[in-house]
């Protein structure tokens, strides 16, 4: 993307649904440091995939906004919990239902990965199943990943991290990804 007048647009796919989530509240972190510009949180309560449903309805609504969102945002943050050594099924869900539709909203698409995890790898091995999920869409994927493991520990009560390093991984990854959509450096 180019810089333009317009704000910057940052979506931000959690693939854990909890409201409390480490995931959301990690891609949360990344758009405080992303900065300026609007963030949205995509909504990935959608009905599991299904070839008669596709066939029978159509795409559903859900699955065609979050398909717009995605083409309409500047960059993309995706943060996965790992759910038996994988990306979470909400996620792959979300993906999979996305590559349904006409267009193709990730193509060129500057997207950051990242996890929240109990592990002491922090999703690393999620990350890499989101990683291979995501080489179809034809993606500008970051090679930089943010893991944050013993996730539980590592946010206060805000939502901020906590851990140096883990803030100062994110800080570099958000300013590769907006260097990747074309912007501005963050004020």
């Amino acid at each position: 993307m180019t810089e333009s007048a317009s704000p910057s647009v940052l979506l931000g796919l959690s693939g854990a649904l909890r409201a409390g989530s480490l995931n959301r509240k990690l891609i949360r972190e990344a758009a405080r440091l992303f900065r300026p510009g609007t963030f949205i949180e995509a909504d990935l309560r959608l009905p599991l995939y299904d070839g008669d449903i596709e066939d029978n309805e159509g795409i559903p609504a859900a699955v065609q906004r979050l398909a717009e969102q995605i083409a309409a945002a500047d960059a993309v943050v995706i943060s996965t919990p790992e759910y038996n050594q994988s990306l979470s099924g909400v996620l792959k869900n979300a993906l999979d239902w996305v590559s349904r539709v006409e267009g193709s909203p990730w193509k060129g698409k500057p997207v950051a990965l990242m996890s929240a995890a109990a592990g002491r790898a922090g999703g690393a091995r999620a990350n890499y199943a989101l990683r291979l999920a995501m080489t179809p869409f034809r993606t500008q994927l970051l090679q930089s990943e943010v893991l944050v493991a013993g996730a539980a520990k590592e946010f206060d009560a805000e939502g901020r991290l906590l851990a140096e390093r883990s803030l100062k991984a994110l800080a570099d990854q958000m300013a590769e990804l907006r260097v990747a959509a074309g912007l501005p450096p963050a004020a």
